[in-house]
Parts: structure tokens; sequence; C-alpha cells
């Protein structure tokens, strides 16, 4: 399980205003939410003064970018450029999320998000975030991403590369 920890420490600096932080991926059983079964990845964040609303909750929103934020690092995790041009240059567009929202984060929250592939299809593959909560482990988000794979030229779907579809395979749970 790598665990992707953007949580203020000692002598590193948080996150900044800007939402960016200092990203430090290793392996860790440090935390006991990070050994979530059938999940090969997570990252830490906190929920921030600016995504909660009135009512002192995050606002629903946000829990996609939540999932933006869980994948990106997901990504940057997978390091799949090695594959070269057929993932390089590769294009995916979201077409469909859902989210079932468990319970509410609210403000200082650590939230952990789980990220892992659900499936590969012909041209399309289905992503898999939870968000829980990092100290107590406790689900509040599920959410399900399906991305198609596109060529920009003519806007339609395409095939997933062989080669590509085996590591998409690969970072299933």
């Amino acid at each position: 399980m790598t665990v992707v920890d953007m949580s203020p420490q000692p002598g590193r600096p948080g996150l900044r205003g800007d939402g960016e932080g200092t990203v430090d991926a290793r392996r860790s059983s440090r935390h006991p939410a990070a050994m979530r079964p059938g999940f090969p990845f997570s990252t830490r964040f906190r929920v921030r003064y600016s995504e909660i609303d009135g009512q002192k909750i995050v606002f629903n929103s946000r829990y996609l970018e939540y999932a933006d934020v869980t994948l990106g690092e997901f990504w940057r995790w997978a390091d799949l450029g090695d594959i070269g041009p057929d993932w390089l240059d590769a294009e995916f567009n979201v077409v469909r999320a859902a989210i079932d929202y468990k319970k509410p984060f609210v403000f200082d929250d650590m939230v952990e998000g789980f990220a892992r592939v659900e499936r590969v299809g012909t041209s399309s593959m289905t992503m898999r975030v939870e968000l829980r909560h990092a100290d107590t482990g406790e689900l509040h988000t599920e959410i399900e991403m399906v991305s198609v794979h596109v060529d920009l030229a003519t806007r339609k779907s395409k095939p997933i590369p062989e080669n590509v579809r085996v590591r998409l395979e690969g970072l299933g749970g």
C-alpha cells in the first residue's frame, strides 16, 4: 500500500493556501486505514475552510474535487510513462460520475482517499475512489468514475491499446 501524505508534519511544510502541498509518497503501515484491502493506493489531505458550506460541512461538489485529487496522485504513483506514446498521448474523458454520500466531512478533518482501477473495458475504464476519515477509517463517500479513451481528432471512442490495458488491469484491487 502506498500512502501519499499531504498533511503538515514537523519540519515539513503542509498544504499552502493554494491547495498545493508537499507530497511524500512512501510505503506505510503507520495509518490503520492505509491497509485497506482491495486498494493499492491512498493519499491524505485536510479539509480546508474554503471547502465547507453554511451548514459547516464539505459542500457536495467538493467530493468530485477530492476524487480528482486522489486520482491525480494515483496516476502520479502509477507512473505509466514508460509505456510510451500509447499512454503519454492517450486521452480519457469522464463520461459518468456516481457519488454515494455516507457521512459529511467537516472543517479540519483529515481525509484519506483510496483509489483503484475497478474495470477496464474495450475503450473505457472505471475507477473507484473511497473517501474515508483518516483517523477513524470510517467511510464517508464512494465515487465511481467511468472514462472513455477518445480520439481527439474525431472525438469518438477508440480501443485502449493492449499494453495499456494490461498495466491498467494490474492497478486493480
